[in-house]
């Protein structure tokens, strides 16, 4: 799309308070406008565009740091300790409840998605995610970058992204180098921290047993998850 597309869009997600899918439509607008910029020679229109994108980066940054405060506040709400071996805790026990048909974005706090069963744990939530929310619209994966030359870590997320889009949901991945926290963002105010994230399962006594593919037949790790909620996150929203 052309910028004047991607920022055209960008502007009705983020009054629809679609955040997620608005801050990427933004920074991909604004990466096309910027080139504009750079190859206009009539020095009304370059400042005319130099000035739009600093509007729009401004723009960008607010939807950011929203989006950063999402996890930042909450009251707590449940909390719930896994105990080591303890079984009957899939992801429908943990997040079923909070994954309603309000549900439009999710943001996904995750370390490690580099290998392959933390790759189909990831692919396992958004099952989840996309059977019980009828109107998600996007998911966004923020994870530590694979350093393997060898790694499937991008060639994964490209499959997964392609698979979502049948679903008419969204995935963006962001790639970092530092990230520690392990959180999942609802845009209906809930905060879900696990403090081994998304991969507290322990791996299955064989591959013919039950807890193969049911999880709730899955021994745990131990872990604690405190389930939070912030309506001004909410509210951001909308």
């Amino acid at each position: 799309m052309s910028a004047i597309q991607l920022l055209t869009k960008a502007i009705q997600y983020d009054v629809a308070g679609r955040k997620l899918e608005s801050l990427k439509l933004y920074e991909d607008g604004c990466g096309e406008l910027l080139k504009l910029c750079k190859a206009e020679t009539n020095p009304e229109k370059k400042k005319h565009f130099q000035t739009k994108l600093v509007e729009y980066l401004a723009q960008a940054e607010k939807i950011k740091k929203t989006i950063q405060n999402w996890g930042s506040r909450g009251e707590i709400k449940d909390k719930i300790h896994i105990a080591e071996g303890a079984t009957n805790y899939g992801y429908d026990r943990i997040f079923g409840k909070y994954l309603t048909e309000d549900v439009e974005e999710i943001l996904i706090e995750e370390p490690y998605i580099k290998e392959h069963y933390q790759l189909m744990n990831l692919v396992m939530f958004c099952e989840l995610a996309v059977s019980n929310c009828r109107n998600l619209k996007c998911i966004k994966v923020t994870t530590n970058k694979d350093p393997s030359p060898r790694s499937e870590q991008v060639k994964s997320f490209e499959s997964l992204t392609e698979s979502l889009l049948k679903h008419n949901v969204c995935l963006y991945v962001d790639l970092v180098d530092t990230l520690h926290d392990r959180q999942v963002l609802l845009n209906t105010g809930y905060i879900i921290k696990i403090g081994r994230g998304l991969n507290y399962f322990k791996p299955n006594s064989s591959k013919v047993a039950l807890g193969a593919f049911n999880f709730n037949f899955r021994e745990c790790r131990e872990t604690n998850v405190d389930v939070l909620y912030f309506p001004e996150n909410y509210k951001t929203t909308k």
